[in-house]
């Protein structure tokens, strides 16, 4: 099927990875302190084993912002989602009700936000995106930023939806 719209969109807020960088600082600088100059610092300081065990935590939690991914494709059969490595969903338009673009504002955060008046919500950044409300009641929200470019595909594969349906919304 020719793919009408394709977006991929990650984390690049630069204060985000400000902050987890300044994060990855603290197992580094306690290895260094701890193993390597083999200074303790009281009773506060954590076993070997335990600054390693952190260490693999901090550095796993920056390692899954790097690869985590928002991939959007629509055709003129379905929406295809996948968020890396958490969620790949697969929609076709004669499951929706109504897909429309709206600014859902901020809805908490990034990533995949809950139990929003939108559903679950999908998005990496900014606050623009795709409703979509499904004919057995359950919402999502896929955020994007290409409003105007998702905006023209949906607007045109609603307006041959409805010329195939005889006026029947997709």
């Amino acid at each position: 099927m020719k793919i009408e719209f394709k977006e991929e969109q990650k984390f690049t807020q630069l204060w985000l990875w400000i902050l987890l960088g300044g994060i990855g600082m603290l197992p580094i600088y306690a290895i260094y302190k701890q193993l390597i100059v083999g200074e303790k610092s009281g009773n506060t300081s954590m076993s070997d084993f335990g600054l390693i065990f952190f260490s693999i935590v901090v550095f796993g939690i920056i390692g899954l912002f790097w690869f985590m991914r928002l991939k959007t494709e629509i055709d003129k059969d379905e929406i295809k989602i996948k968020f890396i490595p958490f969620l790949k969903k697969n929609v076709t338009w004669g499951e929706i009700k109504n897909a429309k673009i709206v600014n859902y504002g901020f809805v908490g955060g990034w990533g995949i936000r809950l139990w929003t008046k939108y559903g679950t919500v999908y998005n990496t950044k900014g606050q623009i995106g795709l409703a979509i409300e499904l004919k057995n009641g359950k919402k999502f929200l896929i955020g994007t930023q290409k409003e105007f470019e998702l905006k023209r595909v949906i607007d045109k594969i609603k307006l041959a939806g409805n010329t195939a349906n005889h006026g029947k919304t997709p």
